[in-house]
């Protein structure tokens, strides 16, 4: 897959970026706003993440490697599914991009995911995206 069509998800968010990137890291919140996944990483720099679960009654197991890590501001990883049905190979890879911006109590919270193949392809992603932007905002929010 080459493709320079990109998605984009951003909201504001009635919190921290303190608690925002809490939310982002935490395992139990992963695991609320993902789609019920289990994540598996240590957070370090060119360190793997794996996200394993069940999707539509199959189970899966993506993966990708943490590329920049700056608490409170922005967390990039690549990430590759299997269930997309591709090659595990570099080009099939997107980067997702998570950055925090705060502003007084308000954290503006956008994710970006690159290397989609065609407009359709980001579209799509990025209806994903919206709806796990929006769990992020409602579990940031309750505390």
């Amino acid at each position: 897959m080459t493709g320079n069509f990109i998605a984009s998800s951003s909201l504001a968010i009635q919190a921290s970026a303190d608690r925002v990137w809490s939310v982002l890291t935490d395992p139990q919140a992963i695991k609320e706003f993902m789609f019920g996944t289990d994540v598996v990483t240590d957070w370090t720099l060119g360190g793997p993440i794996a996200w394993r679960g069940i999707w539509k009654g199959k189970a899966y197991e993506d993966k990708g490697v943490i590329l920049e890590f700056e608490p409170g501001r922005r967390l990039v990883n690549t990430h590759f599914s299997p269930l997309s049905g591709q090659d595990d190979e570099p080009g099939n890879y997107h980067t997702l991009t998570w950055t925090l911006e705060p502003e007084g109590g308000v954290t503006k919270l956008t994710l970006t995911q690159d290397n989609n193949a065609s407009a359709d392809e980001a579209a799509h992603s990025k209806g994903m995206w919206d709806s796990l932007v929006a769990s992020v905002k409602n579990i940031a929010e309750r505390n």
